[in-house]
């Protein structure tokens, strides 16, 4: 594909492709990245593509595997690790209350790595990582009763036993 060729074929999508990105990110400026993206990246790979038949909906695709990724990055930061969370919090502590929260955190830790391997993985990939169930469903090859159960019975034992733990002079 020469200039000319991805003038006529891919530039005059772009307005769709931005449409449907504002869609799927409901950010005009994400939107304006993804579809900056998928014009940079169809214009990289212009050698190897010369089997397409419909541009347009080849960068559609494109541009909603793009958007889905953004999003999935989102919701991944917005949930920090544990640890992230507490160093925040942390900044007007006392020093002895900074060794009651990094002691605290590391009971959990462990609380957290004593748990059966199944429990311990949703657990994470759920309360850590940030993943929906259906998320976790497909990572684990498990049913979705499964995902249920196993990060209800580890919440529960972690709560259980850090209870017990901080219950000691009551």
């Amino acid at each position: 594909m020469n200039l000319e060729a991805f003038e006529n074929r891919v530039l005059p999508a772009k307005n769709k492709l931005f449409r449907f990105a504002l869609r799927l990110l409901n950010n005009s400026e994400e939107a304006e990245d993804v579809v900056q993206e998928v014009l940079i990246k169809v214009w990289n790979g212009r050698v190897a593509m010369d089997q397409i038949n419909n541009w347009e909906a080849w960068c559609m695709r494109l541009t909603k595997n793009l958007s889905l990724d953004r999003l999935r990055a989102q919701k991944r930061k917005a949930t920090d690790s544990l640890e992230v969370g507490f160093e925040v919090k942390q900044d007007g502590l006392s020093p002895h209350e900074k060794t009651e929260m990094i002691e605290s955190m590391q009971q959990v830790n462990k609380l957290i790595a004593s748990l059966p391997e199944k429990q311990r993985q949703v657990m994470h990939l759920r309360d850590v990582e940030g993943y929906s169930y259906n998320e976790i469903v497909e990572i684990m090859e498990i049913d979705m009763n499964q995902v249920k159960v196993s990060l209800f019975r580890a919440r529960s034992a972690v709560r259980e036993k850090l209870t017990k733990i901080n219950a000691y002079g009551l």
